[in-house]
């Protein structure tokens, strides 16, 4: 139960701001509402329902584990729920100046507490529960609250301890081992906790526009979980994950056994050239320009990267210790990242008494800065890749969109275009009330031989599209579980009610940014996956536990609507999906893996929730090791029906590349291990005349 590291990622000390930042924060909630309200799809009014539904989603993304507020001070704030509707229309901030009263308080209450709480060791040889209702509800007063976060820090410690997975623990002679463990988690945790206080005291304009930036968020968020508000730096991340260069150090990290060292140097990158960092050297410190020295010395890679992404233009000085012991520092600022093609789309070959192609990339992604030519878009990448594979003679092709979150509209166009003829390959509506159709204009296809897409819960957006797309045109098999059913798009505007929506230059530079869903995707059908998801043609989810994390379950959630098919698409010839459905069900029916796999989830399913987590060592540990033997069990690895080859193409980067052939090494083992990649090779097999 890793929570706590993101729950208690909001401690600072505060430095009041002046007043008008709090107008500046109202007056960006009103230029929301007006943008929302020009530009959104569907458009709600701001009235109670939308002041009940502000409250709410702002308090919880305060205080989303219930660690900081007590009940006595939500009572205090709940004045004002049935007066934000006014507060946001009018510009006022009674609510903002109270809010942000009580959460400096309660701050440095939680702050003071952490420090009380990891000033002596943890006892685990006790009775004490967590329960699993305190995530819920708030604590009624200052001592409940304490207790509340004292088994928070505790279950952290614990999920430390049981990681040792040795009985030693419990043995008389190791009391002091257990102790001196029981003392280094107990440090690590705290570590953590004071790390991320100074990194929110380094937000910038404090703990003031934290809040102020939380309030307009929700306010955004009341409409839909995907139209949001945010900053500069979390423009550039949007931006990153859809494909334009980011702006980077250039240097990967690797988990030490205590602290972080640099793994790998980016050649041309600024860390590259600075001359005075290598691989090995052991990150100690990290200065943002003009700010608090942040020590890093026991953090782990992924609070770095936290860390290190949070500037764009800033300076940062890096403390080192070099492999003689001496310490160095280096002072670098982000560049552009430089052109580097590893990694984004890969792909193998699958061969047994066929061979099939298998292609892999973790995201739709598009060149935000070279949007005519599209040049370095997915789609042109996966289409480099389906020729080498096509020289190496594959009969199939299997594309592996599992936990692909989209990205996007276009390249999903154009990756469905590889695989059919020009035609409609979707629809989309605004808030007006003609269609448009989304069409592959480009005549002939890259691959036409027989393909199965791979999708799962996490595959949503661009990646839904596609494979409704092919599910449609009776193109692919589509085999998975049901997708996450987002199928609706959003478009990046700087906060400005004066923005042309027709010329919207997304990489205009503003103080704060919007993203707001302006159109909803329809299928050729008519059909959407919105709020419902792709459904397979081979459902494999009675392998899995019934998932939580869907669209269909956030708020605000805009619901799935039909309207016309399409009238001009021509699906293909059926394919023969009773035969491959007949297929899978005997082969799963006998299968080890799937046949322990479906006991495990029906015995996961039918276990009833337990109220409360054990805070006893012993318990733990045995729920642990419990866990970690039905694991092993369930998911036993199997012999897969092929071996695992690279193109010519890309055995000879390797030649060059001792990185590129580790990382390859590791692919191989995590595909000849994965048993749905097997099946897959096995209907796609069955598909090959």
């Amino acid at each position: 139960m890793k929570f706590l590291l993101t729950v208690l990622s909001v401690f600072a000390i505060i430095i009041f701001a002046p007043a008008q930042t709090l107008q500046k924060a109202a007056e960006n909630a009103f230029v929301v509402t007006r943008m929302v309200d020009k530009i959104h799809v569907e458009p709600k009014p701001i009235d109670k329902q939308f002041a009940a539904g502000l409250f709410k989603t702002v308090i919880n993304g305060l205080d989303e584990s219930k660690i900081y507020f007590t009940q006595q001070d939500i009572n205090q704030l709940k004045k004002w729920e049935a007066q934000l509707d006014v507060q946001v229309l009018k510009m006022q901030t009674g609510f903002l100046s109270d809010l942000l009263n009580v959460y400096t308080a309660r701050i440095k209450q939680a702050d003071t507490m952490v420090d009380n709480i990891c000033s002596k060791p943890f006892q685990f040889n006790t009775n004490e529960k967590y329960a699993i209702a305190d995530d819920t509800t708030f604590a009624a007063d200052d001592k409940a609250k304490r207790d509340k976060l004292y088994k928070k820090i505790k279950l952290e410690i614990l999920d430390e301890l049981v990681e040792y997975d040795s009985l030693e623990l419990f043995s008389p002679k190791y009391a002091k081992k257990l102790d001196s463990i029981e003392a280094a988690a107990r440090k690590k945790i705290k570590s953590i906790l004071k790390r991320d206080i100074t990194k929110q005291q380094n937000y910038p304009g404090g703990l003031i526009a934290y809040i102020g930036n939380e309030y307009c968020n929700a306010v955004a968020t009341y409409f839909d979980p995907h139209t949001e508000f945010f900053s500069p730096v979390a423009k550039e991340r949007l931006e990153t994950e859809l494909g334009e260069k980011p702006m980077q150090f250039g240097f990967s990290l690797n988990n030490d056994e205590v602290g972080t060292s640099i793994s790998r140097l980016l050649p041309g990158s600024p860390a590259y050239k600075s001359g005075q960092l290598n691989k090995g050297d052991k990150i100690e410190a990290l200065q943002w320009e003009g700010k608090e020295v942040i020590n890093v010395s026991d953090a782990s890679s992924n609070e770095i990267s936290s860390i290190l992404s949070a500037g764009i233009n800033e300076k940062l000085t890096i403390t080192v210790k070099k492999a003689d012991g001496s310490v160095r520092q280096v002072t670098l600022q982000k560049e552009k990242a430089v052109d580097d093609d590893d990694d984004k789309v890969k792909s193998f070959i699958l061969k047994g008494d066929k061979t099939i192609g298998f292609i892999s990339f973790p995201a739709f992604y598009t060149d935000w800065e070279d949007k005519r030519n599209n040049a370095n878009g997915c789609a042109n990448d996966i289409a480099k890749e389906i020729l080498k594979l096509k020289k190496e003679g594959i009969q199939g092709l299997i594309i592996d969109l599992r936990f692909n979150g989209g990205g996007s509209v276009q390249e999903a166009i154009d990756l469905s275009g590889l695989f059919i003829d020009a035609g409609p390959v979707g629809q989309i509506k605004t808030k007006e009330e003609k269609v448009i159709t989304l069409k592959d204009v480009n005549r002939g296809t890259v691959f036409d031989g027989p393909l199965l897409l791979m999708v799962n819960t996490y595959s949503a957006s661009a990646s839904e599209m596609v494979a409704g797309t092919l599910q449609d045109y009776n193109r692919a098999v589509i085999l998975g579980t049901p997708t996450y059913g987002k199928a609706t798009a959003q478009q990046v505007f700087a906060l400005d009610t004066t923005i042309n929506i027709e010329d919207n230059n997304e990489q205009v530079k503003a103080d704060n940014y919007i993203k707001i869903t302006d159109s909803k995707l329809f299928r050729i059908n008519g059909t959407t996956a919105q709020e419902i998801g792709v459904i397979p043609d081979i459902d494999v989810s009675p392998f899995f536990a019934k998932p939580t994390e869907r669209e269909a379950n956030e708020a605000n959630v805009i619901h799935s609507s039909v309207i016309a098919a399409n009238k001009y698409y021509k699906p293909y010839a059926p394919l023969p999906l009773q035969e491959l459905k007949t297929y899978f069900k005997a082969y799963t029916d006998t299968a080890q893996f799937f046949v322990n796999g479906k006991k495990a989830v029906m015995q996961y399913e039918n276990e009833k929730l337990q109220p409360f987590v054990t805070l006893n060592l012993k318990e733990a540990f045995n729920n642990y090791q419990r866990e970690q033997k039905k694991d092993s069990l369930t998911y036993k690895l199997h012999n897969s029906s092929f071996s695992i080859n690279n193109t010519v193409y890309e055995m000879q980067k390797m030649k060059a590349d001792e990185v590129l052939a580790e990382n390859n090494a590791i692919w191989k083992k995590l595909l000849s291990a994965d048993a749905f990649i097997d099946l897959s090779y096995r209907i796609v097999e069955k598909m090959i005349k």
